[in-house]
């Protein structure tokens, strides 16, 4: 988060976190294991160096692990993807100076690839936090405006501390000279 004096600016993580590397990463060991013992069985040649598949008979046992070998190296490859194109990062931009409001957001590839809102600040009425707790906790900041739904202003996927969110949404509250809804 960056701040001047009459501009705000907070920058979004997309999809570079590291929980999504971890799963990448063991998705595609579990994915390449799976494929690799499947085709073991059925060329009767070790492609794997922790244990011998030669043994098991390619059907059912092999197509079987050569199915969830191909499933689980195309949802690797899904997952470095995503990873690659950094999907939902951006950034929201509080500018006093021009009058607006700018929220911009990255996405896949294609037509629609960035996603930038602009919003007058006059239209804004109010920073609204959603809490909710429990067994998937959900801790959103939202900008409440006169002409568009609510739209979320934090990142999504890991929720953020408490904290922070409160000391956000009261900052960004006074920064807009708006109520702060929901704490």
């Amino acid at each position: 988060m960056t701040t001047k004096s009459n501009n705000l600016r907070w920058e979004i993580l997309g999809s570079r976190r590291l929980s999504n590397y971890l799963w990448a990463v063991i998705v595609t060991i579990g994915g390449t294991g799976f494929l690799l013992s499947g085709l073991s069985s059925y060329l009767k040649i070790n492609l794997l160096l922790v244990s011998d598949t030669t043994n098991l008979q390619f059907i059912p046992q092999g197509i079987a692990l050569t199915f969830y070998g191909v499933a689980g190296c195309l949802l690797a490859t899904y997952l470095w993807l995503v990873i690659f194109w950094d999907v939902g990062s951006g950034y929201n931009e509080f500018d006093q100076e021009t009058g607006k409001i700018t929220i911009a957001r990255s996405g896949f590839p294609g037509k629609n690839r960035s996603v930038e809102v602009s919003i007058p600040i006059e239209e804004v009425q109010s920073i609204r936090a959603e809490i909710k707790e429990g067994l998937n906790p959900k801790r959103v900041l939202y900008l409440r405006s006169q002409k568009f739904r609510d739209i979320p202003l934090t990142r999504v996927g890991e929720p953020i501390a408490l904290s922070t969110l409160e000391n956000q949404g009261a900052e960004l509250a006074r920064f807009l000279q708006v109520p702060l809804e929901g704490l």
